[in-house]
This record gives C-alpha cells, structure tokens and sequence, in this order.
C-alpha cells in the first residue's frame, strides 16, 4: 500500500467506521472463558463482508474486500449469538486490520 492509501486508511479507521457482514458459519473452539460468573464459549464466526456501517454511508468498500470471507474470534454465551445469516459489526480496530491486508489472532482468512 503506498504512502497517501496508508493516509486514507488511518484518517478513516480513527473516524470510527466499521465493516459489516453477513455471519456465514459459527465454530466452537471448546475454550471457554469466565466473565462475571458466567462460561462464555471461544468462537470463530465466518463472516463475508457486505459494506460499511450506516454510521458512514458515504463510504464504498473496496472491491478487493467485497463478498470476502474473514474470520472472527467472539466469544459467545446466548443461543442468539450463533444464528447464521445475521449482520454482525466488526470493531474499528478488526476494520483497520482488514483495510490495511493484515492477519492478526482475532481476524485471519
């Protein structure tokens, strides 16, 4: 990525906008973690990226990462979390990752 798409990439990613997409599949990894008394299950959401937040509607999605498939580390304790077909936010830090063409431990493809 060259020198002004990095600037465009972070002016934006610090305005706060988020991708969406569309929750393909849902995977158990069999870790668990405990939050206020509670056992929350490690998953990792399959998710195809569909557009940006409604918070920023003048934006497009690069044609590289439209229909793209990621995949997400949530962690998940209600039935609701792992209904497929629904639009699922990605944070503004998982969005940076995915514009600049990064891998981390919470979002690979």
């Amino acid at each position: 990525m060259g020198g002004r798409e990095e600037s465009q990439v972070r002016s934006l990613t610090l305005s706060g906008r988020r991708l969406k997409g569309r929750v393909l599949a849902v995977e158990k990894t069999g870790e668990t973690a405990i939050r206020e008394g509670e056992t929350w299950d490690k998953c990792i959401f399959t998710v195809e990226i569909t557009r940006f937040s409604k918070r920023t509607p003048e934006e497009v999605v690069p044609l590289e990462l439209r229909g793209r498939r990621v995949r997400l580390v949530r962690h998940c304790l209600y039935n609701w979390h792992y209904t497929l077909g629904t639009e699922t936010t990605l944070t503004p830090e998982e969005t940076e990752t995915l514009l600049q063409g990064k891998q981390t431990s919470s979002i690979f493809w």
